[in-house]
């Protein structure tokens, strides 16, 4: 008896620059404020949960799908982060629950510094890039646990958000650096990928 097999072939866009622009162009703006530029207003809430949050769970969602479980977990996991945090911060602002203490929002962006960390360990075996990104993150999480856990003052607080522009600007470079090379067909902006 004959068999045949039909095999799919994935024709579907990457997505991880849909994720990685997310999650860089919202963490640069968040940032900016870290760094003393601006006031926490709507801009940054707006793009917590529109770009930040819902854009990185659909690429989380598309990379579910090609199979990518490291980028289904980053995207997803980011996306429910920034979703998680517009949330207490509106939760307060409603009225709805009481604001979270320093030693609490420590504890919660401690949490996501370890989440990130083992992630980091993942990244060696993908790109420098992405490297670069998950490291960079490691560090800020830890630095704005570190600052509320230590309440500690402007000139830390606006250090911390230096960092986090840098962070956010390496995941935008990641991103476009896939767009821009696929489109080309070439290597436009190098992503230094890793000997596996």
């Amino acid at each position: 008896m004959n068999e045949s097999t039909t095999q799919i072939k994935d024709t579907t866009a990457n997505p991880a620059p849909l994720g990685l622009l997310g999650f860089g162009m919202t963490t640069v703006l968040l940032n900016f404020h870290n760094a003393g530029f601006y006031e926490l207003n709507s801009m940054i809430l707006a793009m917590g949960i529109c770009y930040g949050g819902i854009a990185q769970i659909i690429a989380g969602i598309m990379e579910w799908r090609k199979n990518n479980t490291f980028a289904a977990t980053a995207f997803i996991s980011y996306g429910l982060f920034w979703l998680s945090l517009v949330t207490s911060i509106l939760l307060t602002k409603l009225g709805w629950a009481t604001a979270s203490s320093e030693k609490a929002m420590a504890a919660y962006l401690a949490m996501w510094g370890l989440f990130t960390g083992v992630m980091f360990i993942g990244t060696l075996r993908l790109n420098r890039a992405l490297q670069v990104v998950f490291a960079t993150l490691t560090i800020l999480f830890f630095l704005l646990a570190i600052g509320d856990y230590t309440g500690a003052g402007a000139g830390f607080k606006h250090f911390t958000g230096y960092e986090g522009i840098f962070c956010g600007f390496s995941a935008n470079y990641a991103g476009l650096a896939q767009v821009l090379n696929e489109l080309y067909g070439r290597i436009i902006l190098p992503l230094g990928p890793v000997q596996k």
